[in-house]
């Protein structure tokens, strides 16, 4: 098998997140191709689309949510993602076992002799009505019937992982901030989710498989696993493996791929890109070493914006205030002061680093309205 480099794999993510060259996909093709984006913070998917595509406008996302095309729901890793509404119908199914378990995680001591399925059809009976409910308020009426497990508990375990249900809007629309509140999937798109498979098939586990390296490969099967949380997939690789391409990586460990998809050149230059806050090019991976070194990996897990300058992860960033009122607040959820874009490197920057840094940050506090006023942006490159 050819051995594909740490380089190489940096590219090869690049080009299939859309970093290396921003795309021009309408904002449904392009949420699709990346299999979703993680969204448990409303406002970062949009940096991360304004970072992929070309001309991005954040009114084209908000129209999809508002047409309900795209959802806000619990799927990979039990994560809030934003997934086309066919993604959460077709997907939903095979994710449960996985939400049940996670959700449970923390509270087993509570839900000791709870029947499930006796609180899944509580839960679905408040919900019936379509009334957009508030994790709280529903485990309120549930603690009715659990008094011992207590609300906090009942709530999130129910729209967590017991019925199928989306964050509906305002929530996750453009500098707007509103509560979560969820309804059910089937009122919210008009049907049910997909029934399971039968015992034994796993279509839906082959599609996901797909349609991840698609959007990462070259990739490893625990990559694949630490994407989504699911069990069951080597069976579904297997499966598949015939119509894959497989290399090994420094270490030995196999990657597999779909035959034709991009493999760019290790020398393809890479542009300055922010990312948002858990952003799918760091989090869709076991081994993140392809895109952020090891002694900064948990940047990836602790909520942090970050540059990648030739690639890879080389500063953090966020807004800054200024001191001027704008009257308007940040697409990063940030105050409503004029602001800059300010960035915290991670290592030295060479000049023509730092002019590029400087340059895309411009870009991007102009796309959040950071500068206010200003004639020109502001960026801060800390020291």
């Amino acid at each position: 098998m050819a051995v594909l480099d740490t380089r190489a794999l940096n590219r090869a993510t690049l080009a299939r997140q859309s970093l290396l060259d921003r795309a021009d996909l309408p904002v449904l093709d392009a949420v699709a191709r990346l299999g979703g984006m993680q969204a448990q913070e409303p406002q970062e998917p949009f940096v991360g689309l304004w970072s992929r595509l070309r001309a991005f406008d954040p009114t084209a996302l908000d129209g999809l949510l508002t047409a309900r095309r795209v959802v806000r729901t619990h799927l990979m890793r039990r994560t809030i993602h934003l997934v086309t509404a066919d993604d959460a119908l077709a997907w939903r199914s095979r994710h449960d076992a996985m939400l049940r378990q996670r959700a449970l995680g923390a509270y087993r001591r509570e839900f000791a002799g709870v029947d499930l399925d006796d609180l899944a059809a509580a839960a679905r009976e408040v919900l019936a009505d379509d009334e957009p409910r508030t994790m709280a308020d529903l485990g309120r009426v549930l603690a009715a019937h659990w008094p011992a497990t207590g609300p906090r508990a009942l709530g999130e375990v129910a729209v967590a992982a017991l019925v199928p249900v989306v964050q509906v809007p305002p929530r996750g629309l453009w500098r707007v901030k509103a509560g979560a509140r969820y309804v059910r999937v089937a009122s919210w798109l008009g049907r049910e989710v997909d029934p399971p498979a039968p015992e034994g098939a796993d279509p839906v586990g082959r599609a996901l498989a797909l349609r991840y390296l698609a959007a990462f490969g070259p990739a490893t099967v625990a990559d694949l696993r630490a994407w989504c949380g699911l069990a069951g997939l080597p069976r579904a690789v297997a499966a598949i493996r015939d119509g894959l391409v497989a290399f090994r990586d420094e270490h030995g460990r196999e990657l597999l791929d779909l035959p034709d998809a991009p493999r760019p050149d290790p020398d393809t230059p890479a542009p300055v890109r922010f990312l948002p806050a858990f952003d799918n090019a760091i989090l869709g991976y076991h081994d993140r070493d392809r895109v952020v070194d090891h002694a900064h990996r948990g940047l990836s897990v602790a909520g942090e914006r970050v540059v990648l300058v030739d690639g890879r992860v080389a500063a953090t960033w966020t807004t800054a205030k200024t001191g001027a009122k704008t009257g308007a607040k940040t697409g990063a959820g940030t105050g409503a002061e004029a602001g800059a874009v300010a960035v915290t490197p991670l290592r030295r920057l060479s000049p023509a680093e730092h002019a590029a840094v400087v340059g895309e940050g411009r870009e991007l506090a102009s796309f959040l309205g950071a500068g206010g006023d200003a004639a020109e942006p502001i960026v801060r490159v800390l020291r």
